[in-house]
Formats: C-alpha cells, structure tokens, sequence
C-alpha cells in the first residue's frame, strides 16, 4: 500500500467511455444522436464513479440545397488543426458546442456557427458533460477554407465569445479571435503558418492585446515523417499596462496534441503566470507496417517571459523537456489499442509555476487505451 510517505506516490486509475453513434440520412435531411456514458474505476480511492449519461451529439440536420444545409442541436465544433476548436476526441467527456451551424461547401468550405449555454446540473456535468464546462454565454464562430492553388491553402477562422459578467454595470463583455492558416504543400515537403490576434476584454475587464503564431515544416520519406514547428503563445511582461492583458487563450481547442500528452500546460493563461509560452517541438511518426505505427514527440518548453519569484524576475526563461512515445497497433478494422509513456525533466524555474513539485525528479506518466469501434448495423432503402 503507497502512503504520502513513500518516495514515489504513483497513481493508477482507468477511464471506461461507452458511446453509441445513431444516424439516419436521407437525400434531404440528416439525423444523428451520440448517446455517452462514463465511468472511472478506481481514483482517488473510489472503487467506481459513474459520469451520468448524457449526449455528445443529438442534431438535425436538413439541406436546403445541394450545397447549403443547417445543423441544429448539440454538435462537435472540429476546426482545421484543432488548436482552437477541437472535438477533443481524447477527452472521455469530448467537446461540443449547442445551437446552429450553417454549412455551405462547393468550390470552398465555409460555416458559421452561433451556439450558447444554459443552466446545467452541478455534480457531474462539469466534469463528464461535452458542454457544461463552457463558460460563454454566447459563440459566434465563421470558418473559412479555400485552395487557392494545387499547392496553397487558405483556412480562416473568426470568432466571437460573449460572457456574462459576476459583479460591475456592463452585464456582458467580449473576446474576439482574428486568424487563419497558410498552407504549402508540394510532393514529400509541407510547411504552414497558423497566426491569430486576440482583442476585446477579459474577466478581470482588462483590454485582451495578445497573439498566437504556430510556424511548422514536415517531410514525408515514405514510411516516416518528421515535423519540425514552435507554438507561440504571448504573455504579459513589465512593460505591458496595468489595464492590459497579453495573454493568449486558444478558445476551445486541444492542449496535447499540441505541448505533450503530460498535460503541463492546459490553461492559459493560469500554467505560465501569464507571461506566455514558446514550444520547439519535433514529432517523428513511423509506419512500421499495415497494423503498427511508433511515435517520438519532443518539447522544450520556455516561457515567452521571465518568472517572478516575489517580485523579483529571475534570469532565463527555460522551463523543461518532455518527450512523449506512443506505440500505435490495429490488429483489426474496429480495434485500436494505443500505449503511451511521458516524462519530463524540468528546470527549477518550473516550480514556480506549481507543475513539478520538486524539479530534482522526473515524473513519469504511461497509458494504455483499448478503443473498439464496430460498425452494428447500416441499412439502404
């Protein structure tokens, strides 16, 4: 039995997601539902905790030609790369928004989304629910992607979020999110730019003046690629006024599939004590054969600023490594079984942040996730 005594005090848990896709279609409508239920076996000295069963999905949606239809109800928002809308497929819980979306797709892709929240159960919504954690009151997003030529591609995305404020005369302030993706890609060779500016208010009613860029190139030998990019996200430094704040925050999109599968660095700007971050990464992905894939991911986290210990800045900005590999086999069409191992070496700076306790010793972080999807039942007309 570990005790807070012992020199390591691992934890181990396991997370069971049961989900049902439902979808009818026909030539002029289409019906879906994704009923979900979670459970988590084992933590925190529990022997079982049941998430209630809620939906990820449950839309309608009809075609108003053969370009334009509208999807009414509660929906995954996946866009682009997933940096600033994301499903969040790897969440047991996912993400998605409710209200209505309007797609037009011909010679390029567009949608415009306008979803809201309302009051949810308090016990286990926040934590199971795909929707219950969102704390806009209203979204406005529009979503652009066009192919300029056979090499570029443009993706836009703008987006809207208004909050409704606790305490002060205005009773709601917003955030706007202003950007897009340039794509090249040309036989083995890729490179893109993700850049967005953020403006309008925050909680605390400062000015938002903050910016994300996400620079990458990637080549393609056949059996493994190799990705060489940074993210960028910006911080406050001493020099930034009193009544603004610099910090980016990427909306609604994945943390790990961006800054490592440890999860160091999910919440912006609380993770880097609002001074930004700057993420080198490299990912190698080979394709061992038809049934294998293996993986080396790589980061060197630094904040875009120095720390403050009190109210002294200490010199440097470096935070620490991570490195994160993944075996990846599919012995069938319907099953995919994933095994993970993290770990990080940190630097004392760190500490400061409350991530590491005690940057003298690696955390170590390791899954195995067993996702069986079958196909029950398709039946034509």
């Amino acid at each position: 039995m570990w005790t807070p005594a012992d020199t390591v005090m691992p934890e181990l848990f396991a997370t069971q997601r049961n989900r049902l896709s439902i979808t009818y279609r026909t030539n002029h409508l289409r019906l879906h539902a994704s009923p979900q239920e979670i459970h988590v076996w084992g933590k925190s000295g529990r022997f079982s905790e049941v998430g209630n069963l809620n939906f990820f999905e449950a839309y309608a949606e009809p075609s108003v030609s053969k370009y334009l239809s509208v999807r009414i109800g509660r929906q995954a928002l996946s866009l682009d790369n997933g940096r600033i809308f994301s499903a969040a497929p790897w969440g047991q819980q996912s993400r998605s928004h409710e209200g209505i979306r309007f797609l037009y797709k011909k010679k390029f892709e567009t949608d415009l989304t306008i979803a809201f929240t309302r009051p949810y159960a308090k016990r286990f919504d926040p934590a199971f629910s795909p929707v219950a954690a969102h704390t806009y009151k209203y979204l406005f997003v529009h979503h652009l992607k066009h192919k300029l030529t056979n090499q570029f591609t443009l993706t836009t995305i703008n987006a809207l979020d208004v909050f409704r404020r606790a305490t002060g005369d205005q009773q709601y302030y917003q955030r706007v999110t202003n950007g897009g993706r340039l794509e090249y890609s040309k036989q083995w060779f890729y490179a893109t730019v993700n850049a967005y500016y953020q403006y309008g208010q925050n909680a605390a009613s400062k000015k938002i003046r903050a910016y994300y860029i996400q620079p990458e190139v990637s080549a393609n030998t056949g059996k493994t690629l190799f990705r060489l990019g940074a993210e960028i996200l910006s911080g406050s430094n001493s020099r930034t006024p009193g009544n603004v704040s610099a910090s980016f925050v990427p909306l609604y999109g994945v943390a790990w599939k961006f800054m490592g599968n440890m999860n160091l660095f999910t919440r912006f700007p609380a993770d880097v004590n609002d001074k930004g971050l700057v993420n080198p990464y490299l990912f190698i992905i080979h394709q061992a054969g038809k049934k294998l894939s293996l993986r080396a991911d790589s980061h060197l986290f630094h904040s875009q600023y120095p720390l403050l210990s009190g109210e002294r800045a200490i010199d440097g900005t470096y935070l620490g490594f991570e490195s994160d590999l993944s075996l990846n086999y599919k012995p069938v069409k319907a099953v995919e079984i994933i095994y993970g191992f993290s770990f990080t070496i940190a630097d004392k700076r760190i500490e400061l942040l409350n991530k590491v306790p005690d940057s003298g010793k690696v955390p170590v972080w390791s899954y195995l996730m067993i996702s069986f999807a079958p196909r029950l039942w398709s039946q034509k007309w």
